[in-house]
């Protein structure tokens, strides 16, 4: 390629070579690291920490890391299945029981029997527990172990099943027929379950075995053994219920007959005679002797208080006078005469014959009278009278029969002591009686309170181990396995990942963002930057532009993928540096490099200053990387002169060591022939004053440098430029790299213009600013159709 000298170098004012747009600035926060020449902007740190663990972020790494998920899932499942196969199939059979509740008041059998029975649901539980611990006895179970083991019942043989067509496919040894009915009938005694159904009285007896007719033989005969004791043991407690019963009625008769015979011999010697159950005739006579004096006493207090009253009240005031008739007629004639009196003293004197007859009249009413009065004083008197004497003779009856009575009393007393025995016995025998009476009917009843509802059938498949199950199990233990392990790996790996990572870890602008340089936007699927596909072939000559020779390189994507995703994001990056100044205008002189090596910045450094020397400004790309020089490759410029030769003692003409780069606007210096210390040469002052040409004479440099963790080379051209961009790789620059590279840039009182995160893939982000990235090929429609025309 021919050398090209960039025009004379007078003296000139650079910024108004550059587009008024650049002249804008953004308003916002001063960045927290200032730089010696050039105050820039930095973006605030947001406020969530971006390892926060949201869904979306969990959602992000999955699907990021899908490949071990579908690893770890396979994994688990072929290993569930492979745990599987080899084990033997065990068989579960299953017989339902009916244990119902014992009536009690059939032929009052709960009277003969003893039952465990309580009242209520808790009584009910309480029996059904019972009767489960008896099904599950060790004399029921190796009673039913020896019969089957004598070979009692018959093994029929089961279909095999989908496990066993496995096991024959996969030539997996059998069990020998020699002892496999033992050891089915072992197992089927180990395994025997017993267990309620809900709050029901329905019981189910569960039985594994190897063998599935062996399951279901066993269980079957144990509920028959369960129902066959249950009715025995029943019977026999009647029989012996009813014998005992036997023997203590022939007691109670000998005891009631003696107990009678004591209790007649007793009265009779005693003369006593009972007219009822309780009571003697001698007792009959005092109560009724009791009653007629109660009564006559009644009578005597009534008949004495009349008498007291006519004593000593008037007569004409007692109710005897007042309820006569006679007395009533005597005074109604008195009253009658002595009004005719009153009269006739009115008319006549009292010498008048007519009133001295009335008087006589009044005179002898008033005598007869007074004669009728004396006779009702004289019979109230004689009824008291009377009534005393009554009472005085029933006194006496009843004193000499109470007398008689309680002389009878002590022998009364030993007569109820026999005649309570006496009844006492004689309902001991009937009660006795009656319960022999019923122990004969139950024990001639062979009754049982078990019910089988199912019979157990052999079952055609294999209840575990069940290889879907399983199959399943070991699926979601191998997915969550590599879930847990993709989510620490995750969380454990401190690079950077999300371009929302810089500001909060590093407190640095964030430039923008280079997508992996593999892949480009078509619709919503990834192609190939080379266009592998026909129709990416197609599209991608299209779009490709003449690159004067240049062979395709990513570097140089933005010469010769113009209208690719991948240029239009270092447009994007330029723009937002060309954006940064504080009023100072845009930096004109950037050193470009990265914390660790392989982190692309020279891919950043060579496509910024393509994309500036689009913009029809003069752009001169430097080398700084004297190590491992790569920009003379890219451009396919020689590299037998560069900067080394520059920066070395002498005088130089920097002008012939300039390169055309084959891009309009854009000349490169190539780092030259190594030496044996290049850090050295940066130290010289002519490197200072080389920097000064390169600003008069161009209107952008930029200066690719070696990473900077391990060698000075940056730090020494940030001192002498405008600002510093620095470079991570997604998923690969660590957040201790960056921030070490970003303290010493602090440090040294280097401007950090911002970052680039490069090789980042648009489907990792969980969202926000950049997550619809891929949203921008759409755009791809228009860029064809302006290639086309």
């Amino acid at each position: 390629m021919s050398q090209q000298s960039p025009p004379p170098g007078d003296a000139r004012d650079h910024d108004s070579r550059l587009p008024a747009r650049f002249e804008i600035v953004e308003a916002g926060v001063p960045h927290r690291l200032e730089g010696p020449q050039v105050n820039y902007y930095g973006s605030p740190a947001p406020e969530e920490d971006p390892d926060s663990g949201g869904l979306l972020d969990y959602w992000r790494i999955l699907r990021r890391r899908k490949g071990t998920l579908i690893i770890g899932a396979v994994a688990g499942l072929l290993i569930g299945i492979a745990s599987t196969l080899p084990r033997t199939p065990i068989y579960q059979a299953k017989t339902t029981l009916e244990i119902q509740s014992f009536n009690q008041n059939f032929m009052n059998m709960g009277n003969l029997q003893e039952v465990t029975e309580g009242s209520g649901p808790a009584g009910n539980m309480v029996d059904l527990q019972t009767q489960i611990k008896i099904l599950q006895s060790d004399t029921l179970v190796d009673r039913v172990t020896a019969q089957l083991s004598n070979g009692t019942t018959p093994a029929e043989p089961a279909a095999p099943g989908r496990l066993a067509a496995w096991r024959q496919a996969l030539n997996l040894p059998e069990e020998a027929a020699t002892g496999a009915k033992a050891r089915a009938v072992e197992m089927a005694a180990d395994t025997l379950k017993v267990r309620a159904s809900g709050q029901t009285r329905i019981v189910e007896v569960l039985v594994d075995s190897t063998d599935p007719a062996v399951a279901a033989s066993f269980a079957n005969r144990l509920t028959a053994e369960y129902v066959e004791q249950s009715m025995e043991a029943r019977w026999q407690s009647s029989q012996r219920t009813g014998e005992w019963l036997t023997r203590q009625m022939d007691d109670l008769r000998i005891k009631l007959e003696r107990s009678e015979d004591a209790l007649q011999s007793y009265a009779q010697r005693n003369k006593l005679v009972f007219t009822g159950k309780d009571t003697n005739v001698d007792e009959e006579k005092l109560k009724q002797i009791q009653d007629q004096l109660t009564a006559v006493q009644g009578d005597r207090v009534s008949k004495q208080s009349r008498w007291e009253m006519a004593s000593s009240a008037p007569a004409e005031t007692l109710p005897d006078v007042l309820n006569d008739t006679l007395m009533r007629g005597y005074q109604e004639k008195i009253s009658d005469l002595r009004r005719q009196q009153q009269e006739l003293l009115e008319t006549f004197t009292p010498e008048n014959q007519r009133v001295k007859r009335v008087a006589a009249q009044v005179a002898s009413l008033e005598k007869s009278l007074e004669v009728e009065r004396a006779q009702i004083l004289r019979r109230i008197r004689n009824e008291y009278e009377e009534a005393m004497r009554k009472e005085r003779l029933l006194q006496t009856d009843y004193d000499r029969q109470t007398r008689l009575v309680t002389a009878l009393g002590e022998k009364a007393i030993q007569y109820n002591i026999l005649k309570r025995e006496v009844e006492t016995n004689r309902q001991l025998y009937e009660s006795m009686l009656q319960r022999v009476k019923e122990a004969g009917l139950a024990s001639a009843l062979r009754a049982s309170n078990v019910r089988v509802v199912d019979e157990a059938q052999p079952p055609e498949r294999p209840y575990k181990p069940s290889l879907p199950l399983n199959a399943v199990l070991g699926l979601l233990a191998g997915g969550f396995l590599a879930v847990g392990f993709v989510v620490t790996t995750e969380k454990a790996d401190r690079a950077l990942r999300e371009p929302s990572d810089i500001p909060f870890y590093l407190g640095a602008r964030e430039l923008g963002v280079v997508p992996s340089a593999g892949r480009v936007e078509d619709g919503k699927k990834h192609r190939l930057l080379t266009g592998r596909s026909k129709k990416a072939d197609a599209e991608t000559q299209s779009l490709t532009l003449a690159t004067n020779g240049l062979s395709e390189k990513l570097e140089l994507v933005t010469l010769q993928r113009r209208l690719s995703a991948t240029a239009e994001s270092f447009r994007a990056v330029l723009t937002s540096i060309l954006f940064s100044g504080n009023g100072h205008g845009p930096p004109r002189m950037i050193v470009v490099t990265s914390a660790s090596p392989s982190e692309g910045k020279t891919t950043v450094a060579t496509n910024l200053a393509l994309a500036m020397a689009e913009t029809g400004q003069r752009v001169l790309l430097v080398d700084g990387d004297t190590r491992r020089p790569r920009q003379h490759g890219i451009f396919e410029v020689p590299n037998d002169a560069g900067l080394t030769d520059l920066l070395k003692p002498g005088d130089g003409d920097w002008k012939k060591l300039i390169h055309e780069s084959g891009a309009p606007g854009l000349w490169v210096l190539p780092a030259g022939p190594g030496v044996a210390a290049p850090s050295h040469l940066l130290y010289s002052k002519k490197l200072r004053a080389a920097l000064e040409w390169f600003r008069e004479e161009f209107d952008m440099v930029v200066i690719d440098t070696p990473p900077m963790l391990q060698i000075p080379d940056a730090r020494l051209f940030g001192k002498l430029v405008d600002g510093v961009v620095l470079v991570v790789r997604a998923n690969s620059t660590t957040r201790d790299a960056a921030l070490a590279a970003r303290m010493r840039l602090r440090e040294d009182g280097v401007t950090l213009i911002g970052t680039v995160m490069n090789d980042w893939d648009p489907q990792d982000s969980p969202g926000g600013y950049y997550g619809s990235y891929g949203k921008y090929s759409t755009y791809r429609q228009y860029y064809s159709n302006q290639a086309a025309s």
